[in-house]
Parts: C-alpha cells; structure tokens; sequence
C-alpha cells in the first residue's frame, strides 16, 4: 500500500491518499481539454484508495458538467484541481496535484479521437529545465 500527500497551489488545500491506483489515464476529451486549459487531463484512479483532507475541505468546490458524469473539484481560491470522490465511490487524484512522487506510468490515453490537434510532434520540441531567456 502506498500513501501519498497533495495540495492545491495556493496550499489552502491538503490531503493524504492512501492506498494504490488502479489506472493513470492521460484523458483527451474535449471535457478535460477545457477543464484543465490543456491537451489533456492526467488523473489517477482508485476504487479502494482512501481520501484524507488534511486542510481546506470545507472550501473544495467541485462542479459536474449537466447531464454527464465529468466532475471536477477544485480550490475556490487557486482554483488547482484537487481530488474528487466519484459517485460510485471511486476516487479521481489529478496527478499534477500530488507533491508525493508517483511511482505508476500511465495506463493509457483515452478518447484520442478528441485529441488536439497542435499536439502532434511534441518530441520534436527544444526542451529547456526552465524558462528559456
């Protein structure tokens, strides 16, 4: 079993997941596009992981887009997406969000037929450790 610690970026929130993942998804819906401002979500899943606030509870916010079964939770003064309990239970933890190193590669990607298109060739980019002056 494995514990991890996360937090939103302001560090309003803080939680504690433990236990194990049973699937790292790298999600190119266009749900996950808009909600994460990206090319894709990367969100870790767990039916067994227990969830731990540790601080901020009271302020997550979470909103479910009508008539589906995407929901997101996040902090109302960053707005960092932080974990999400499911309606069937099973926990939802953005990768991003964990200050804990996570030891699992993705699963898979899933519903690439909403990829984004300005994301082929990433492999071909200059990469730089930080800002490039």
């Amino acid at each position: 079993m494995s514990d991890y610690l996360g937090s939103c970026l302001c560090g309003s929130v803080r939680f504690e997941v433990k236990g194990d993942f049973d699937r790292f998804f790298l999600c190119h819906c266009h749900h996950c596009q808009k909600d994460t401002g990206s090319a894709h979500a990367a969100n870790l899943f767990s039916s067994s992981a227990k969830l731990t606030w540790l601080a901020g509870a009271e302020a997550v916010t979470s909103f479910t887009l009508p008539g589906t079964r995407h929901t997101k939770s996040f902090c109302p003064l960053c707005g960092s997406a932080v974990p999400t309990i499911q309606a069937d239970g099973g926990l939802v933890v953005p990768a991003g969000c964990l200050d804990t190193d996570i030891l699992v590669r993705p699963t898979a990607h899933i519903f690439t037929a909403s990829r984004a298109a300005w994301e082929d060739g990433f492999a071909e980019l200059p990469a730089f450790k930080t800002l490039p002056e």
